[in-house]
């Protein structure tokens, strides 16, 4: 499904039930008449939307019309309160190690049991020197704070931006499990670090770590 703007996502829903005038959707939304042409004219030159008829009306195109359906379905169904927008980069050598990536990051999403998948979109591989690059990015909901937790230290987002809901507030039983999770985390990288690393790369590392900021 092609990605709308917050203004296009309201204007699609609204679509949903039947086509609408400009005046129709002006009447239900709360976008200036200018900002509304200019969301119409590119959802349809990104073939979101099509026009008809006299008095001219615009209406979703069927496949979309079957995104928004089923994206509203999930929201409904769905038990999870937080939801997020993420991206996750990859890198490979090969191509097909790349899609391969990606497919294992997807496939293990959409089996947990933490987390429910609103949309996963697939960027186009580009080959940068010796390596090919892409990215996952994903609009989806989690169970808790833990999972959240999980999601960052096993996936590595690049970027995340919390979508819902406004305000948060944690059980204590859910922060004491993310707290632990991320201290077990951190454990075990540093005690990975460090095996990597020489004595003076300790010193050093000591130094930094204990230098009076």
């Amino acid at each position: 499904m092609s990605k709308f703007t917050e203004e296009q996502k309201k204007i699609a829903l609204l679509l949903l039930h039947s086509p609408k005038t400009v005046e129709d959707l002006n009447k239900q939304l709360n976008i200036p008449y200018d900002d509304l042409n200019e969301n119409l004219k590119q959802m349809v030159r990104l073939k979101l939307i099509k026009m008809e008829g006299y008095p001219q009306k615009y209406r979703l195109m069927e496949n979309i019309a079957e995104a928004v359906k089923r994206r509203k379905d999930i929201q409904e169904s769905d038990p999870f309160d937080l939801r997020l927008k993420a991206v996750i980069e990859f890198k490979a050598v090969e191509e097909s190690f790349l899609a391969k990536s990606m497919d294992t990051i997807e496939k293990k999403l959409k089996e947990s049991k933490d987390y429910t998948i609103y949309d996963s979109y697939r960027a186009e591989p580009i080959k940068e020197d010796a390596q090919y690059s892409a990215y996952l990015e994903l609009n989806i909901s989690a169970k808790d704070f833990t999972a959240i937790i999980k999601f960052m230290y096993f996936y590595g987002p690049s970027s995340v931006e919390v979508l819902r809901p406004k305000k948060v507030v944690l059980a204590m039983d859910d922060l004491q499990d993310a707290l632990m999770e991320m201290a077990e985390m951190i454990q075990l990288y540093n005690q990975s670090m460090l095996k990597s690393m020489n004595k003076d790369e300790l010193d050093a590392f000591a130094k930094n770590l204990y230098k009076p900021k």
